[in-house]
């Protein structure tokens, strides 16, 4: 999925110095201990993903008996490998959440234009929740207003929404960025690379600060990377949010999807074309353009406040008790989703994500059996993360332990089994200081980083580690390499294929006994290495300079160098 360039980081390290172990920075040296080899164990890989992913834990779903039964099991296995209680005594960190689940949906209906009124039938041609804790929602003659991207960045010169009044309208939105489909990583936008903006996060939550009504986003399942199979079973059923309490940011009635090709239907009615436009939208100075045609529909909703939980584990450091290395991974899933033909409707997450959640159990384990390290480690599984990763933001804006004492971290999210790879995945390569560390922990294990195949997938917003990345902490997130020992980047490309097409976010991503676990197992001693060598090290990793995230870091440690 996602690649590092090794030749830059090694063009870093070659500038840097003398050596390796003491690598000249733009500023002090970096402290890169020589760490041995963690004893991480299969069987716990093994067992503790095919409890997550069975169907007693029903899905993992936030707010339910899944809920119940994960957050008992990770106490159990944390405590079993020897962690403590990472919050104040407490096993666990309370995250206040609302579930929404729409149900009565009419038809999205749209009047105007040419010819009869379009009825657009939900699930199959759109779909749509409301981010407002209202028992009815209703769109009415809603007018619709093609906004391109729908991106609004000062400081890039881009503005989608300039000289609109976006009140009682609905914004229609193009997924991704207006860089996607660049050869290059050159652009306003990253090139081909994904930025924020490119999300469906960023693109709702701008439609709310822009007024607008509502939102939809045309999905396209190049740019979205992925089908509509994985839009209909993430945002039909129940949808957690975070709590709003009583100033809730401004937010649409309506966020939500609607099919391309019943999007060429909506513009053909309008008298325009969805390609020429979409053509005109990638090129800075783009201005809006009102459809003349409107939206109606409604739904009613179901509503329920409850505490989900983040569970939080620790190592006391040795020397250095208060600063802290960070690995996280979420525990959750979908629940129960659109079922398969054959009926099974349990959305298991066997890789997404009970392999990363299980890697955490084993991760504690190996650095137990290890002894204390220097600094203290801390292992976090996070909830809703599939929601919109709201357990790692509630922890974020909410640290048991702070930002500026915690060095920097690990993300894990979704092992492929798919047998020993001769490459790692690094998503966001060249963000951070942390690419040292890595290309040492890399040159231990005798492989390589290779360069990210998606940047326009825009992984690096989509998963835990982004919540702490944009308060500035250094977070490395790895994936496992497609170079697979067996068959090579052909085989590796196919079974991503295949896992994105076939398993993802559906039924059928379930525990199989027959997996190899051996490419696993290479990769946990590869995070073992870098999380072992962070908290061995005294130095405090940095983001490069001109990345997004330098700022915040630099802002935090501004009154005296974090960790000291």
């Amino acid at each position: 999925m996602k690649r590092l360039a090794l030749a830059a980081s090694a063009a870093l390290l070659l500038s840097a110095c003398t050596e390796l172990g003491n690598i000249e920075t733009a500023g002090a040296p970096l402290d890169l201990p020589e760490v041995a080899d963690g004893t991480l164990s299969e069987d716990t890989m093994k067992n503790v993903t095919r409890q997550l992913a069975s169907d007693e834990f029903e899905g993992r779903a936030p707010g339910t008996v899944g809920e119940e039964k994960t957050v008992a099991l990770l106490i159990e296995e944390f405590s079993r490998a020897g962690l403590q209680p990472g919050n104040n005594g407490s096993w666990v960190q309370e995250v206040p959440l609302v579930e929404i689940t729409g149900r009565d949906y009419a038809p999205l209906t749209i009047s105007g234009g040419t010819g009869d009124p379009l009825e657009l039938k939900f699930a199959q041609d759109w779909v749509g929740v409301t981010y407002r804790e209202d028992a009815a929602t209703r769109l009415e003659d809603s007018e619709l207003v093609f906004v391109g991207y729908g991106i609004n960045a000062p400081e890039r010169g881009w503005n989608d929404y300039a000289g609109l009044d976006m009140a009682g309208k609905t914004a229609v939105i193009l997924v991704n960025d207006p860089d996607f489909g660049a050869e290059t990583l050159e652009g306003p936008f990253g090139g081909k690379a994904m930025t924020y903006y490119g999300r469906w996060t960023y693109k709702f939550e701008e439609a709310g600060r822009q007024g607008a009504a509502g939102a939809i986003i045309i999905h396209d399942t190049a740019p979205a990377s992925y089908g509509w199979n994985v839009v209909e079973s993430s945002w039909s059923g129940p949808q957690a949010y975070a709590s709003r309490g009583d100033n809730p940011p401004p937010m649409t009635q309506m966020n939500g999807w609607m099919q391309k090709q019943v999007a060429e239907r909506v513009f053909e009615k309008a008298g325009m074309d969805l390609a020429q436009l979409s053509a005109a939208a990638k090129t800075s100075g783009f201005t809006a353009v009102p459809l003349g045609v409107s939206a109606s529909t409604s739904f009613a909703n179901e509503m329920r406040t409850f505490q989900s939980q983040n569970v939080i584990g620790m190592l006391p450091g040795s020397e250095a008790p208060g600063e802290y290395v960070l690995h996280t991974a979420h525990w959750d899933h979908l629940g129960r989703c659109t079922p398969a033909p054959d009926g099974d409707d349990i959305c298991n997450g066997a890789v997404d994500n009970a392999t990363g959640t299980a890697a955490l159990v084993a991760l504690a384990e190996a650095h137990a059996k290890a002894g204390p390290a220097r600094r203290s480690l801390v292992f976090l599984a996070v909830t809703a993360e599939e929601s919109g990763l709201l357990g790692a933001d509630y922890y974020a804006a909410n640290p048991v332990f702070p930002l500026d004492q915690t060095v920097g971290g690990i993300n894990m999210d979704a092992f492929q089994v798919a047998g020993p790879a001769k490459d790692v995945t690094v998503v966001g390569p060249g963000k951070s200081q942390l690419d040292l560390f890595l290309d040492k922990a890399l040159m231990a294990e005798n492989r390589v980083a290779t360069p990210n195949p998606k940047p326009e997938a825009g992984y690096y917003y989509r998963s835990d580690h982004f919540a702490f990345a944009k308060r500035g902490v250094p977070m490395l997130y790895i994936d496992g390499g497609e170079d697979l020992v067996a068959g090579g980047v052909l085989a590796g490309a196919e079974v991503a294929r295949d896992y994105t097409e076939n398993r993802y976010h559906g039924p059928k991503d379930e525990y199989n006994p027959n997996w190899d676990w051996s490419g696993v197992m290479a990769d946990l001693q590869l995070f073992y290495r870098i999380g072992r060598m962070l908290a061995e090290s005294d130095s405090w990793p940095n983001w490069n300079p001109g990345d997004e995230f330098k700022a915040t870091r630099d802002a935090d440690c501004a009154g005296e160098p974090c960790g000291t």
